[in-house]
Formats: C-alpha cells, structure tokens, sequence
C-alpha cells in the first residue's frame, strides 16, 4: 500500500514556520509608535492588519497599504518546461508573482498603486537567455495592467553561494491604497448568516508546487504526462494565476459590501477562518472540480484533508457578504468571466471551525496558526 503524501512530508511544515510568523508580528507589533512622529502623528498603525495579509497605515482619508510576497517554487516547474518544450512560461510565473502580491492586498479593500520586483538569481549568466527575460518582463507588465497598477521598479541582485545558478528567487511587493476609508475590508464586519462565495481559480495558482514537483518525480513520464483532458501535467501546473483586483474593486464601486475577505493561498481551505473571531464558516457547495486536483489526489497519493488543508482545491478567493450583496459578486464575477458560487455561511460557534459538508472535512481553529 502506498503511503499517503503529506505537505509537511515533502519539506514544507507550517507547524514549524507559522511559530515564526507570530513571534514576527509580536515583534513588529513593538515598533508601530515610530510612524506616529509624521506629519504631526497623523499616520497610525492599524492594528487589527497584524497577521492579515496586507499592512495598513491610517491616514486622514485614507488607508495605505503594504505586502510583500513571493512566488515560491513554480520557476522550478518552468524550468523543467523550457527543458522538455522550449516555451519558457515565465510569462506565467510572472503573474503567478503579481496575483500573489495584489490578491492578497485587495482582502482588506486596498487596490493596489505600484508592485515592484524583486529577482535574486545566482548568476549573471541568467540573463543571458533573452527569450526567458523577455517573457518574465511581458508577463510582469501584463500582469500589473489586469491589477490596474503601474509596475515601479524592482530590485536583481546576484546571490552567488545563496541562490544556484540555474534557478531564481521570484518575489515582489506592492502599497496600495483604501480611498475612501469606507471601503475598509475587517474581520469585525463578518455577521452571522453571511454567504461564502467562493471565487474559482485557474489551477493549482502559486501554493503546493513542492508538493507537486516530488508527484512529478514519480511520473513515468514526469511533467509530460497527460492528464484526462490531454494536457500535461507541466502545462496545467503551469496554468497563471487569476488576478483578482479588478473583480473586488467592481464590487466595490457597485456598493457591495464586503464584509471579509479570504485570498485562498497557503493552508488551502483552512484559510477560510483567517479571523481571530471565533464563526464556523460552513460549505454545503463545491467549485467545479479541476483536473489537476485529481490528478495530484490520484497520484500522490494525497487524501482529502491534506488536499483541502493546502490546495485552492477550485477556490482561489473567497468573498463573505450578506444574502443581500450575495448575487451582485456573482454578476461581477461573470462579467469578468470568472466563476463563483454560493458556497456555504457563517454561524456564530463557541469554536472556530471550518465545515466542508460534501467531503465530510472539519478543520478546527487550532488548525492555522498564522496569527
């Protein structure tokens, strides 16, 4: 019998990280007083953006807003890629970086300004493939034009001993602005009886790629091996991530409001209880099924609770909104040809907790300890 595959498994163990990210915050937490010196103390730190996925900064009319992200390890399916194709995809893992940066800002209503790069390599000899640099700097700009910000520049420092030759370290950041201050996305908004709508992704995104890289190993035929719609497994991991900024903010100018926010991402399903406040959020519908999750399921093997514990799993955002506003996301959704549903709602529960019904999942509030 082959053994179940798990994330932690294959390397990435988020018991071990997320400890980090709260001594981080706690941390960090210490220096917000040293903004208070501008312009009069006019600008404060929003506490409650601690351990959310942007930084906020209050202004008179404004929020700022701040993220700094990375693609992790996609590059390395590219590479392969270019090795067995000669397409270099780095047209897609350029937006994979941006979609990671923006998605994450646009969770607590802020739209995005300007994003930055930042490209580690550990060479100099990288950038002597003129195609592959070219398609990273197509797919960047593209990326910035669907968020709707300008590209601001960006950082290539050359890591030698740091970063192998061959490889990249893709990252990039971003601020952002919520104007007016009403459009602000809290966690003290989520109401009992809120709808989930879940927001469909294009793929796998940019979150467990190391774990679908050791299933390639394990592949006969690797990354060129087919799945049931005829396209490789490459290709389809290969899928660039949606970009969803110009969804949330036509929900926004439509009036719709949000009460939270969820850019599906690291810990997969889990992600959906993000809010310190103790709700149960309950999915009675599932997205349409991709083909790559199956594809991973099948041969990892990986079981249902790893699978909804890190993969998007078909979701790659998720919007809470009251019955009210619940069919305008829909309507936006369609506009911008994405799919969305009304996955489930929100309950009031002494534990925190998410429900997937139709899988017969429960992952409990101990379960993400990002915060």
């Amino acid at each position: 019998m082959t053994d179940k595959m798990t994330y932690a498994g294959v390397g990435v163990n988020y018991d071990a990280m997320d400890p980090f990210k709260r001594m981080a915050q706690l941390a960090g937490r210490e220096t917000a007083g040293n903004i208070r010196r501008l312009n009069n103390g006019e600008f404060q730190e929003v506490e409650m953006s601690r351990g959310e996925s942007a930084y906020l900064i209050e202004a008179a009319k404004s929020f700022f807003a701040h993220v700094e992200e990375g693609l992790g390890t996609k590059n390395l399916v590219a590479d392969a890629m270019y090795r067995l194709t000669g397409k270099s995809y780095y047209d897609h893992i350029a937006q994979d970086t941006v979609a990671m940066i923006v998605n994450d800002m646009i969770t607590l209503g802020a739209l995005p300004l300007s994003v930055a790069m930042h490209l580690a390599v550990g060479d100099s000899s990288w950038f002597d493939d003129e195609k592959r640099c070219g398609d990273l700097v197509e797919g960047w700009k593209n990326a910035c034009n669907l968020a709707r910000c300008a590209w601001g520049g960006g950082e290539t420092p050359t890591l030698k001993g740091v970063v192998v030759p061959e490889a990249i370290v893709l990252s990039g950041s971003a601020m952002g602005l919520v104007k007016p201050k009403e459009r602000l996305i809290s966690a003290d908004n989520i109401q009992h009886g809120d709808v989930v709508v879940l927001i469909e992704s294009s793929g796998i995104h940019a979150n467990g790629l190391t774990m679908a890289r050791k299933i390639a190993d394990k592949l006969p035929d690797g990354y060129l091996t087919r799945l049931d719609d005829g396209r490789t497994y490459g290709e389809t991991l290969l899928d660039a991530t949606h970009i969803y900024v110009g969804l949330v903010e036509d929900c926004l100018n439509r009036g719709v409001a949000i009460h939270y926010a969820v850019n599906i991402t690291g810990h997969g399903w889990r992600k959906l209880m993000r809010a310190t406040q103790s709700f149960a959020y309950i999915v009675e519908q599932l997205p349409r099924q991709l083909p790559i999750f199956g594809f991973l399921q099948e041969h990892g093997p990986v079981d249902d609770t790893e699978a909804y514990g890190n993969f998007n799993m078909g979701a790659g955002f998720a919007l809470y909104v009251s019955e009210a506003d619940a069919d305008a996301v829909l309507e936006v959704a369609a506009s911008h040809n994405i799919g969305a549903l009304r996955a489930g709602y929100i309950e009031r529960s002494d534990d925190k907790k998410v429900v997937i019904k139709p899988e017969g999942l429960e992952y409990s509030g101990a379960t993400l300890g990002v915060r």
